[in-house]
């Protein structure tokens, strides 16, 4: 475990202190990482014995997650698909029996009911707040953000960095006139978006970080709407690649595809801070078993 003062963020919006001078982390960094867990709670699933409703994750695919999670290391940990508190806590207890303890947790509540966002955390969470009123125009008439949006804050000696962690529409089609929900996901991209500057007004004087499971790639409309609001520029898309250079984060296992749909973003005051100008793609082989994404995450260096 690294030592100094670590933190982290999610849909993440990341803004820490406004001031750009002096060092925002500790000497050995902050880790912030995004993980989509791949249903932690009790779903309808395939097993090696067949297809079963309401099954929990396998005990092989959990161990295999808490190892990912003991190597990645993060100092603050956003996640998708958990389940309702007691999927948390399992995972928390776990973990500390394992040798990792994230004493600090936020679960958001929203729409859905069963997957949850989530964070994970070595230090206390501040100002956590659960935005489920994020509305939008759709097709006519009215959607809400499914998964909400949750906000949290740590204090770090540069001042607080604040979370927005987010979860979009899957590319499940539930309606013929929206194939792949593509227009729904760019309509809860910009919801969350709008809330976000409604938030921090002023991207340009707040360091802030944008991460999540957007189910779309680097040239879907929901990436544009997190990245720019008209003459407004929020965030810009880290590139992410892994060990090998390859930059796929989710597998679909039916029709054997790969894609990058869990993005980075960060804002042109935080980009000096990330180790590379670039986040990484945890490439472990135990990622194959824990899950169908693969985590996503980036350090920041005190300059």
């Amino acid at each position: 475990m690294r030592s100094g003062v670590k933190q982290v963020f999610a849909v993440l919006t990341l803004a820490l202190g406004a001031s750009h001078g002096g060092a925002v982390v500790g000497s050995s960094g902050l880790r912030i990482a995004t993980y989509n867990l791949e249903n932690y709670v009790s779903a309808d699933r395939m097993t090696q014995a067949g297809f079963r409703k309401e099954y929990p994750k396998p005990e092989r695919e959990k161990a295999a997650l808490r190892k990912v999670i003991r190597e990645l290391s993060a100092d603050v940990l956003v996640m998708q698909e958990m389940g309702p508190r007691p999927y948390l806590e399992e995972l928390r207890r776990d973990l500390r029996a394992e040798g990792v303890d994230y004493p600090h947790s936020a679960l958001a509540s929203a729409a859905d009911a069963d997957r949850h966002i989530a964070i994970l955390s070595r230090q206390p969470l501040i100002g956590v707040r659960m935005h489920d009123d994020l509305a939008f125009p759709y097709l006519g008439g009215r959607g809400i953000v499914k998964r909400g949006l949750l906000e949290a804050a740590v204090e770090t000696p540069g001042g607080p960095v604040t979370i927005f962690a987010l979860h979009l529409k899957s590319r499940l089609t539930e309606r013929d006139d929206d194939p792949g929900s593509a227009v729904r996901r760019a309509a809860e991209a910009t919801a969350v978006r709008d809330r976000v500057l409604a938030r921090c007004p002023d991207p340009a004087q707040v360091r802030f970080v944008v991460l999540g499971d957007c189910n779309d790639g680097r040239n879907s409309r929901a990436a544009a709407a997190l990245q720019r609001r008209g003459k407004t520029e929020i965030a810009t898309l880290l590139p992410a690649a892994d060990s090998r250079g390859e930059a796929w984060t989710h597998a679909y296992r039916r029709d054997e595809s790969y894609s990058r749909v869990d993005l980075i973003f960060v804002s042109a005051g935080l980009l000096p801070w990330v180790d590379g100008a670039a986040a990484r793609i945890h490439d472990a082989p135990e990622v194959r078993v824990a899950s169908d994404h693969r985590p996503v995450f980036i350090d920041l260096r005190a300059r």
